[in-house]
């Protein structure tokens, strides 16, 4: 049976922690910055931990890890 493939858009966009949780970059941080408030934006500078726990399983089956 051949190896299988990791999700090459998953790769890109989740990444796991240390301590096994899933992390990504929030959306709303690429265009029409000037109409997002300030206090908006620094939030969305940090990164954030994916919400469910089934969630989690599919993209660490996704991403194999």
């Amino acid at each position: 049976m051949p190896k299988m493939k990791s999700h090459s858009g998953a790769k890109k966009r989740f990444r796991v922690t240390k301590n096994g949780h899933i992390v990504h970059n929030p959306q709303g941080k690429r265009h029409i910055l000037n109409k997002k408030d300030s206090k908006r934006k620094m939030r969305l500078r940090h990164d954030a931990f994916m919400a469910s726990n089934k969630e989690t399983k599919t993209i660490r089956i996704m991403i194999q890890k």
